[in-house]
């Protein structure tokens, strides 16, 4: 399996707009970040988590030919607005496209893309196939079988997810005792850290980092990075020796 971070900045992207700050002006390329979101390679196929509004960007980045589902963690317009552009993977492959999310996500998708659902759909809509999931593990369409762990963003529940020894979360402020036992044993972690100071609905770094070191996977990756948080290169610095702070294009080979 080999995952490729897409995106790793929060829901404003760094650089965010109008800023002039040092990490929005910073000539390094780590310190350009699109919206969160993870390519899944697994036995030739293709799996993104999230879609969000940097979508289509990602996939032309990515020369991404293929694509057999999206798996959605929860419903915010930084996960979710890129849909549209399955177009062109319905057009390249001639059928629907697998779309895996539990209700609140399935109902905000029937909101934003209304045209694409229902009896009365117009040539050239996108072409999805809902696929419903909860917190109960699940298989792709591949075989490849999937843990959900939910988390909450504040009050609001979203899904994690485990692959093996791979663990994707993103959007947590709390993670229960209950659904920490499915995290455990897991050897490549990524796990949004959005800044130093206090935040409602993220963890900080130092609550990311108070994470990591309970549930004790071999190696770390921190996203869902904000340009308050300062540069890659000053993010390092402060971090463990397993503990790496991931970027757009980052290749993680399990």
């Amino acid at each position: 399996m080999r995952v490729t971070l897409l995106g790793t900045g929060t829901s404003q992207g760094v650089p965010v707009i109008a800023c002039d700050c040092e990490v929005c002006k910073s000539d390094d390329p780590k310190d350009s970040r699109l919206r969160c979101s993870v390519l899944i390679e697994c036995d030739s196929n293709n799996y993104v988590i999230d879609s969000g509004p940097d979508f289509r960007q990602q996939m032309l980045r990515h020369k991404v030919k293929s694509l057999s589902g999206i798996i959605f963690t929860h419903e915010h317009k930084d996960h979710v607005a890129g849909l549209d552009d399955v177009r062109a993977f319905n057009y390249q492959s001639k059928k629907d496209m697998d779309i895996y999310c539990d209700a609140n996500v399935e109902a905000k998708l029937k909101v934003e893309f209304g045209y694409a659902f229902g009896e009365n759909t117009y040539p050239g809509v996108p072409k999805l196939n809902i696929i419903p999931i909860s917190k109960e593990p699940f298989s792709l369409n591949n075989g490849l079988p999937v843990i959900p762990i939910e988390v909450l963003h504040y009050k609001l529940p979203v899904l994690a997810f485990r692959f093996g020894d791979f663990t994707y979360i993103t959007d947590a402020k709390t993670v229960s005792e209950e659904e920490k036992e499915k995290i455990k044993g897991t050897k490549v972690l990524i796990v949004n850290a959005l800044r130093k100071e206090p935040h409602l609905s993220h963890f900080t770094l130092d609550e990311a980092l108070a994470f990591i070191e309970e549930l004790k996977p071999e190696r770390a990756y921190l996203t869902h990075i904000s340009h308050l948080f300062g540069t890659h290169s000053e993010i390092e610095d402060l971090l463990p020796e397993n503990v790496f702070v991931a970027y757009d294009g980052m290749e993680i080979e399990l």
